[in-house]
């Protein structure tokens, strides 16, 4: 069995060789890069200086993590490693490149360290401790540097963004608020956004504080996740209205929502604590403010129903129920007014709830209703009689109540239901 001490002693010795060389293995991961990840490289000529010294001091840690037994997992990132993930954040560079470039260095440097060893130890079972050791060492400082490196990137870019949207989002408030279009054309350059064609607004926010931390780069994914499924003319514009919401614009080519299907996609890969809704689609400056208002009583809709309410809801779908529910209390009651016992938080109500809104919304027919339901007639036909004695009185007595209350039930749930 292997000597602890002679391993390490045998890691110190290769750690210390390459220390030696910590400038030309700089030169050599910057090449790397310019392979790997030209759009590092290909910067800047600050950015690449900044580059080196990120890459020459953690290099420079590394070793000495080695050469001196020093516990990887204590260690703090180099100065130039967090201001160069700085640097990235602010320049846009997508956060994955910079973990990328973390590992191709170490296995680029574990590679220069096997050779290092092949040439120095000759005891193949002294030569795999030593790379054993090396490669548990490596992963450790590597892990170690990218949370703090990523954790800053993070951190400057909702700063950044903040900051850099400061006087965007000015000019798009004082846009909101004026009454005429002859401001248009200055405010097009200053925002980089076409006002004049169709935009469809959204409002997306994180319900409760997000775990990881970096808000406003996730309501950015999501963003450019939602652009992916309609047909835009240009770039979206996002103005963050706080630290946890942004307004967003969609420069469209045609006048379309995007597929329920596509969105629910979208918040399905997201953070769960995103929440998004939309306007109706709208043209020139007029619709650009109008699809926002919209937007906005809707986001006053999912608000006050709370975590229990869809994460994504359309002004056209939820329009009129937005537009009645700004005292939620008067609403919870006018349901309970509306569909009695039927208004229970459980699955059978539930169950005969949607029964009957489909019912309702195919005209009547229960042939209709059963083959949206994929259910048979018989089975429609009893949750309908079921619903009806539940309410105590035909549906036809108040149709078009019934169907808006069953609406309003379905989009806001418990917090329009009753506890069973």
């Amino acid at each position: 069995m292997l000597d602890e001490a002679v391993v390490t002693e045998a890691v110190a010795r290769i750690a210390a060789g390459l220390g030696e060389r910590v400038g030309e293995l700089t030169g050599e991961m910057v090449q790397l890069y310019a392979t790997e990840l030209p759009n590092l490289v290909n910067d800047d000529e600050s950015v690449v200086s900044l580059l080196a010294a990120s890459l020459f001091q953690n290099l420079d840690t590394a070793m000495r993590i080695f050469q001196h037994g020093i516990d990887p997992t204590r260690v703090e990132a180099p100065a130039a490693a967090m201001e160069y993930a700085r640097r990235l954040a602010q320049r846009g560079t997508p956060v994955i490149d910079l973990i990328r470039a973390y590992y191709l260095g170490q296995t680029a440097i574990l590679n220069h360290a096997l050779a290092e060893g092949r040439d120095q130890i000759r005891d193949p079972d002294l030569l795999g401790a030593m790379m054993q050791r090396a490669l548990t060492g490596a992963f450790a400082f590597i892990d170690r540097v990218t949370q703090q490196v990523v954790s800053a990137y993070q951190e400057e870019r909702d700063r950044w963004l903040l900051n850099r949207s400061a006087v965007r989002a000015a000019r798009v408030r004082e846009l909101l608020k004026g009454g005429g279009g002859a401001e248009a054309a200055g405010v097009e350059t200053s925002l980089g956004y076409r006002l004049r064609g169709t935009h469809l607004a959204m409002i997306v926010w994180h319900a409760v504080e997000p775990a990881q931390g970096n808000a406003l780069g996730a309501l950015e994914s999501v963003t450019a996740a939602v652009a992916g499924g309609l047909p835009t003319s240009g770039q979206p514009l996002l103005v963050p209205a706080d630290e946890r919401c942004a307004w967003v614009w969609f420069p469209l080519e045609k006048a379309v929502l995007p597929e329920e299907e596509h969105v629910r996609r979208v918040l399905d890969s997201a953070e769960s604590t995103v929440r998004l809704v939309l306007g109706d689609p709208g043209e020139g400056i007029d619709g650009f403010r109008r699809s926002h208002r919209q937007a906005e009583r809707v986001h006053a809709l999912a608000v006050t129903a709370g975590e229990q309410c869809e994460r994504a809801l359309t002004f056209r779908d939820v329009g009129t129920i937005a537009l009645m529910t700004s005292d939620l209390a008067a609403t919870r009651s006018w349901v309970a007014d509306i569909l009695g016992p039927l208004a229970t938080d459980d699955e059978q109500h539930e169950r005969l709830r949607e029964t009957l809104l489909v019912f309702l919304a195919t005209g009547g027919s229960y042939t209709a209703a059963a083959a949206r339901l994929t259910m048979h007639k018989n089975s429609v036909q009893y949750r309908v009689r079921k619903a009806e004695e539940t309410l105590g009185r035909p549906i036809t007595d108040n149709r078009l109540d019934v169907e808006l209350a069953l609406k309003v039930c379905q989009r806001l749930g418990p917090a329009v239901l009753a506890a069973p």
